[in-house]
């Protein structure tokens, strides 16, 4: 079997892997294993699951199980409608579509635009330059494994700019690269952030409209991510593995000095300690050190969902009851709690019908499951004293079959307090049931990852008909109290070529076309060719809007609402 089969077979486990071993050291290799590298000595490994022990926190590396990510829009999979008005409102209030014209012209020239998540309908004019040429330079679907694979990967197909112009000038292109977005989710992100002018712009444009665009249509997880992970059928999600990849893929679009490259991801999970510290978010730093390179991310949907907790212990106060309110459709959830270091915690867990799992002890090794008398419940409590990449104490719950009703989580201090800080989250919308959630929820603390990335451009989403916080926007700061989001954009009723979209994806994609203006102006136009993604937040966040009666930066807004020609009026002051 070769790694393409291996890397698509849900026979075969996805480990991310962020070490070496001496070859000193006797240890045992499976054989029956493909390994593909992504940066010094983190790379995947697909070792057949026959090898490999079940998933678990306590006895498995936390880090070594890919995450699974949901797309960050209002209404999966529907992405506006048909034959409404298109405007430029968001477009103005962003001050991105004054600074196309004169005397700046920042279209986005030279710099490239990655798009990562569904894929793009590239047949749409949108993506077509003045002369119907495509502004697509490359598309990695991984989806498809009928094409010539990308060089330095084993799965997927790449189509280049010279195969998208024949596609483009035949009488049917999908026969040639067939390639496409069936969500919409992509398409959308792409219009907004990099969408060519249609009539001049009279009737459409993107943020940076003469930006190069370069796509990666990520495969969906596998089958036995969404059993462990119990994602509902029907949902769509990606995982970490993948996401990695991709970002991997984009980096050959750019180039230091010349082409700034912009990277553009609409997705987000709960999974993970908030502090943006997985290995997806680690590998996001480690590319954003380079110079010309800036993700632009959501905060994502979850400030009203009721999926996050959070509670405090001391030495009066040693234990804390939390309620979920678990919904008649909810098949089954996994619930994390992160514990402030050097705490340590421990839950009991009592069920509707009054039946109870007595105070587990959060020393002892391995998921405990349990199964209850009166109920079809099953669930399974495994606890990591340290997280590798966090310190954090982690206890997973995995609830199957929850029975409907009230759940009582008892969380206790095992020991004296200093700071008995604890934080539970419930997974994202689209992962769960929409009649499950705490009964006490707390909506700060719910931006999604990886928009706790230290490293990435986190943009919430707002509306500029009011200059009010998108209702379901995810909300600061990081668990450390780190300050994100970073800026907020247009995320309400957003013009995109297919109608009106909704969420924190479409505030990401504003973003990350006034991203791309800045570096033109930065790096293509040599105003500042040593930019790097520090300095970009920098600028927007000196030339944010605020408000006076606001104190900034805050959970809400981060340090403003973007303002492009703000940030061109704070440097030509300089």
């Amino acid at each position: 079997m070769d790694c393409r089969e291996r890397i698509l077979s849900n026979d075969y486990a996805d480990i991310l892997v962020d070490f070496s071993v001496p070859q000193e050291l006797n240890y045992e290799v499976p054989e029956d294993f493909c390994f593909h590298r992504i940066i010094g000595n983190l790379g995947i490994a697909y070792v057949n699951r026959n090898s490999v022990p079940e998933i678990n926190v306590s006895t498995m590396n936390y880090a070594f199980v890919p995450k699974v990510y949901g797309l960050m829009e209002e209404a999966p999979g529907a992405i506006g409608q048909q034959n409404q008005r298109f405007d430029s409102v968001s477009l103005l209030s962003a001050g991105i579509l004054q600074m196309q014209g004169q005397p700046l012209y920042l279209t986005g020239r030279d710099v490239t635009i990655a798009v990562i998540g569904t894929g793009i309908r590239y047949t749409d004019a949108v993506f077509r330059d003045a002369f119907g040429r495509s502004r697509i330079k490359a598309i990695w679907d991984q989806t498809i494994q009928t094409g010539a694979l990308p060089e330095g990967f084993s799965y997927g197909s790449e189509y280049s700019f010279e195969q998208i112009q024949t596609a483009l000038e035949s009488e049917n292109p999908l026969s040639i690269v067939p390639s496409t977005d069936t969500l919409g989710h992509g398409t959308a992100m792409a219009a907004v952030a990099a969408g060519s002018r249609l009539n001049g712009g009279t009737q459409y444009t993107g943020a940076a409209p003469e930006a190069n665009i370069v796509v990666v249509k990520l495969k969906e997880m596998k089958q036995y991510l969404k059993d462990y992970y119990l994602i509902p059928e029907g949902a769509i999600g990606y995982q970490e593995t993948d996401i990695l990849q991709a970002i991997q893929y984009v980096q050959k679009f750019a180039l230091d000095l010349y082409r700034p490259l912009v990277i553009l991801m609409g997705f987000g999970t709960n999974l993970g300690d908030h502090t943006g510290t997985s290995v997806l978010g680690r590998y996001m730093d480690l590319i954003s050190m380079q110079k010309s390179r800036v993700f632009a991310v959501s905060s994502g949907n979850e400030g009203n969902a009721g999926h996050h907790f959070q509670g405090e212990l001391s030495q009066k106060d040693t234990y804390r009851d939390v309620e979920i309110r678990v919904g008649d459709a909810e098949k089954g959830f996994l619930m994390d709690l992160w514990g402030s270091v050097p705490n340590l915690f421990a839950v009991e867990i009592r069920s509707p019908g009054g039946e109870v799992i007595p105070r587990i002890n959060p020393r002892k090794t391995g998921p405990q499951s349990y199964s209850f008398i009166f109920e079809k419940t099953r669930i399974t409590v495994d606890t990591l004293l340290s997280e590798q990449a966090s310190g954090a104490e982690l206890i997973r719950m995995r609830f199957e079959a929850p029975t409907a009703g009230i759940w009582t989580i008892r969380v206790y201090a095992e020991e004296e307090m200093i700071n008995g800080r604890f934080d539970m989250w419930l997974p994202i919308t689209p992962f769960m049931s929409d009649d499950t959630y705490f009964l006490e929820p707390e909506p700060d603390t719910t931006i999604t990852e990886p928009g706790n990335v230290k490293s990435a451009i986190t943009a919430t989403a707002y509306n500029d008909e009011n200059r009010s916080i998108y209702l379901n926007a995810g909300r600061g700061f990081t668990r450390e109290g780190a300050v994100k989001p970073d800026i907020a954009a247009p995320g309400v009723n957003v013009s995109t070529p297919t109608g009106k979209s909704t969420g924190g994806y479409m505030a990401a994609a504003l973003t990350a076309g006034g991203v791309a203006q800045i570096l033109q102006w930065a790096v293509v136009e040599q105003k500042d060719v040593l930019a790097d993604a520090n300095k970009v937040r920098n600028y927007l966040v000196r030339g944010a809007k605020r408000e006076e009666e606001i104190q900034y930066p805050n959970t809400t807004f981060g340090y403003g609402l973007i303002d492009i020609q703000g940030t061109y009026d704070f440097l030509a002051g300089l």
